[in-house]
């Protein structure tokens, strides 16, 4: 069996890669988290001193990090996977990032005989916890067919959506559209509150006609209108998504007015402390600005 190692264990990575040692896959992994590593460790992981040395034993290598400039410097670094890794090995990077770094990436495998797959996940940690992961995969239709196992392993939905760089630009337009929708929600309940208007029958009205949308009808009634705000994707992230999204706009020449504000919407969420808490507070901000209660449903 080929031996993977898996390199960034946080609140999506770390389930992921449980999931992997659960399915029987040999893993080696490695993350500055020393208790995120021994967490895996128990079900079955071997951790790995550094990135060099779980490239050198790794045949496939994933990545989930948290920003385009970690994810350059592991991958393609003096000391990163390309570098210390071997010809024929795979590099999936399963991370949000600037499409242009995943371009580069590409390249500096192709130059090292690697393979190269972008493969950002959809949904949240808490499906990640149950193996319920959707990728958004770019690459060759072998790499593609080499990694699927894995996927699956983690996740219910793939989408080979094209060669390489497809993944991260298709994770992009997703997000756009369900960080833009979070947007129009909050502003539209807070002028609800503002109109005395009663939640429940609004909600009721909107969810009757073309005006209703995914998080609004499925993620919002069990989340910030029952008063939960703890994260299941953070105001932070949301606003690291849209920077992607506007600069990755601004590259190919399509204006994006609408996202640039929405973007300094969720810096003001962030700049009032909201940047950790669940997306959907963005009702809240709104509503905490504009001196209206917040809305909820009973």
């Amino acid at each position: 069996m080929q031996t993977i190692g898996f390199i960034g264990l946080g609140r999506m990575g770390r389930p992921m890669a449980s999931n992997l040692c659960r399915k029987g896959y040999h893993l080696i992994v490695h993350d500055i988290d020393r208790a995120a590593v021994h967490d895996v460790e128990q079900v079955g992981a071997r951790a790995a001193t550094s990135v060099s040395d779980l490239a050198r034993g790794s045949d496939i290598v994933l990545t989930m990090l948290p920003n385009s400039a970690t994810v350059e410097e592991v991958i393609a670094g003096a000391g990163g996977a390309l570098a210390h890794g071997h010809a024929g090995s795979v590099i999936v990077d399963m991370s949000t990032i600037d499409p242009l770094v995943t371009d580069r990436l590409a390249v500096a495998a192709e130059e090292r005989g690697c393979a190269f797959v972008d493969a950002p996940v959809g949904r949240l940690a808490s499906h990640a916890e149950r193996g319920e992961c959707l990728f958004m995969v770019g690459g060759s239709r072998e790499s593609f067919e080499r990694v699927k196992p894995l996927l699956e392993a983690m996740g219910t939905t793939i989408h080979h959506c094209g060669g390489v760089g497809s993944g991260i630009r298709t994770k992009l337009v997703n997000n756009y559209l369900a960080i833009i929708s979070c947007q129009l929600n909050a502003e539209a309940l807070a002028l609800s509150q503002r109109f005395g208007l009663s939640l429940e029958k609004t909600l009721e009205v909107i969810y009757g006609t073309t005006a209703t949308n995914g998080q609004l009808k499925i993620a919002w009634p069990t989340k910030v209108l029952k008063g939960d705000t703890e994260p299941g994707f953070t105001i932070d992230l949301a606003h690291k998504d849209l920077t992607l999204i506007v600069e990755a706009a601004n590259v190919a020449r399509v204006p994006m007015p609408i996202g640039a504000a929405a973007r300094e919407a969720f810096s003001t969420a962030r700049g009032r402390g909201y940047g950790g808490k669940d997306f959907s507070a963005m009702v809240d901000v709104l509503c905490e600005l504009a001196g209206i209660d917040k809305p909820r449903l009973d």
